[in-house]
């Protein structure tokens, strides 16, 4: 399987960004799927997480009520829109296949390349 990020960018404090995720798989539409992101010197951490019908999410406090996941089938991809970014948000962001939305801690398929998102003050 290979996962795609891309929308990633630099972006001012307070601004928007939409990342995709396409997943090479014919699985996608009965997998959940999540957002993850790593800064310099930190672990990735969980961001979002989307079940394959679209209408189970689960979101990380700090996230809740700036980001929204979603998806569409019929594209293998999976989007993360992004509003009210902080500085602390800077980091590369990933995509991965869940066993479900809340079994976060075991992504199942092999990392992508990530995309980029820098967020200036």
């Amino acid at each position: 399987v290979q996962l795609v990020e891309s929308g990633g960018g630099l972006v001012q404090a307070g601004g928007s960004l939409r990342l995709s995720c396409t997943a090479s798989t014919q699985s996608f539409s009965s997998d959940a799927m999540g957002w993850f992101r790593q800064a310099p010197g930190k672990e990735r951490e969980f961001v979002a997480a989307i079940n394959w019908s679209g209408y189970s999410l689960n979101y990380v406090d700090f996230v809740k009520g700036r980001f929204t996941i979603s998806r569409d089938n019929t594209k293998n991809t999976v989007y993360l829109q992004m509003n009210s970014l902080k500085p602390e948000d800077t980091a590369v962001y990933y995509c991965n296949r869940l066993y479900s939305i809340y079994n976060k801690d075991n992504p199942l398929w092999a990392w992508g390349q990530g995309t980029q998102v820098t967020v200036s003050s």
